[in-house]
């Protein structure tokens, strides 16, 4: 501070001294040229006074729009105005240096929850009031399909029921939504909650898709229930077909001593009605063990053998076995693998029953339909996943029926077990997939075995 009051004199000094010198040139001698370049020198040194009092100023003004644009690259100069001025720099460059430090710290959080966000599996997706995205991570662009969404409203053209209730979706509130992904079934999870960013108020929503979840309870329940339904009808019907065939046995020695004189015609009638029906409950008897038998199936299917085979191969194994009984009846049996050589990694057998019972129902279900055809097909989808297809163009499943057809013990045919569907999805569950259907009345069915 005393260098700067030394020079501060120094300078109003030399403008005094500078200033009388105009003064004298002006009123003592008609030396106007020399009087008006004195003007000029004393104009100079009041600009280079109110410049070096004013720096400081300038200097704090710098400072604090650094710190409101987030500018923390500025430097400040102190030399040759004092020791107290160096202070205030070094005061100056501590601050910046403490604000660098700041947001370092604040931009490494940043990132570290931005990584988190975009590496975590369920599908977020944060936006303002109006629908406009303010982020969206991996998970959720690859559930949606989308590469890029800037508002919720785009999601009309996948889902209008899914984009609708998004935006109308309350902090707290949670709702299932059903989507239909191509030939994919969807159950959106979702959860939504509410944050303030800048003024601006946010809705950060979770997208879960829980239909294999769904799949694997409806199964477990199943499953519990069918083990309590086949013993509890093994332990009451075995008793009853044994019985039933002691008592046929003994209906011989027992007639006679029943009806002592009675009239022979009579008594052969009388015999025959009782062991008919004998015969009756025991056949009957035998049917039903031999139901709840095929029945335990559902709960007793082997581990998968897991090994990397061949698509195209399994196909022209399962074509080689079906293309003459398909064709037999006028069907056309088309057999397609894209890439020809497209791998999964399964149980070779279990896979191929699935797909030979799906082959038969499409078989079935295209009997007498002009121009019938069966397509059995591999690809990769959208999402990156092995799938295989069974499409028919017969006359499709009834909306009633699509919710029920994989339930055990459901059947849409006369003679049907309900056994078939119900056994495909729990082998696809085993290889930690799934099984789904889409139809279209009179025109096309297509189940999909994803892995």
């Amino acid at each position: 501070m005393r260098r700067f009051r030394l020079q501060l004199m120094i300078r109003m000094a030399m403008l005094g001294g500078t200033m009388w010198i105009t003064v004298y040139l002006f009123a003592q001698t008609t030396s106007y040229v020399a009087g008006g370049i004195m003007a000029a020198v004393v104009l100079s040194q009041l600009v280079s006074l109110f410049t070096y009092v004013e720096k400081t100023n300038r200097d704090v003004g710098r400072f604090l729009r650094s710190i409101r644009y987030n500018d923390f690259s500025q430097t400040f100069a102190s030399e040759g105005r004092g020791s107290s001025f160096e202070e205030l720099r070094s005061a100056f460059t501590e601050v910046m240096d403490d604000f660098r430090a700041a947001r370092s710290e604040k931009e490494e959080h940043y990132r570290y929850m931005l990584t988190v966000m975009q590496h975590i599996g369920i599908g977020l997706v944060s936006f303002k009031q109006n629908g406009e995205v303010g982020l969206i991570n991996n998970a959720a662009k690859r559930l949606l399909r989308v590469r890029n969404l800037k508002s919720i409203k785009e999601l009309s053209e996948y889902s209008r029921k899914l984009a609708g209730t998004l935006l109308q979706m309350q902090p707290g509130e949670k709702a299932l939504v059903q989507v239909i992904d191509n030939d994919e079934l969807l159950q959106l999870s979702i959860y939504a909650t509410a944050f303030r960013l800048r003024d601006e108020y946010y809705t950060l929503v979770s997208v879960h898709n829980i239909q294999n979840e769904l799949e694997e309870k409806e199964i477990e329940a199943w499953q519990k229930l069918t083990r309590v339904l086949t013993h509890e009808i093994m332990n009451s019907i075995t008793p009853i077909a044994s019985l039933a065939s002691t008592a046929n046995e003994l209906l011989v020695e027992a007639i006679p001593e029943v009806m002592p004189g009675g009239d022979g015609a009579e008594a052969d009638e009388t015999y025959a009605d009782i062991q008919s029906a004998l015969r009756t409950i025991e056949r009957r008897s035998d049917s039903l063990l031999h139901f709840v038998n095929a029945y335990r199936s559902l709960t007793r299917i082997p581990k998968p053998d897991f090994a990397i085979f061949n698509i195209g191969e399994l196909f022209r194994d399962i074509e080689g076995l079906m293309r003459r009984d398909i064709e037999a009846g006028g069907t056309r049996f088309i057999v397609e693998v894209q890439p020809p050589q497209l791998d999964v990694t399964a149980d070779l057998k279990l896979v191929e029953q699935v797909l030979i019972n799906l082959v038969k129902n499409a078989k079935e279900a295209v009997h007498g339909v002009p121009e019938a055809e069966v397509r059995l097909s591999a690809r990769i989808d959208e999402r990156g996943r092995t799938i295989m297809q069974v499409t028919d163009n017969g006359p499709g499943i009834i909306r009633e029926a699509m919710d029920k057809i994989f339930i055990p013990f459901f059947t849409t045919k006369p003679e049907g077990s309900g056994i078939g569907l119900a056994l495909s999805r729990q082998i696809m569950r085993q290889h930690g997939g799934n099984i789904s259907v889409v139809s279209e009345p009179d025109r096309q069915t297509t189940f999909t075995l994803r892995f």
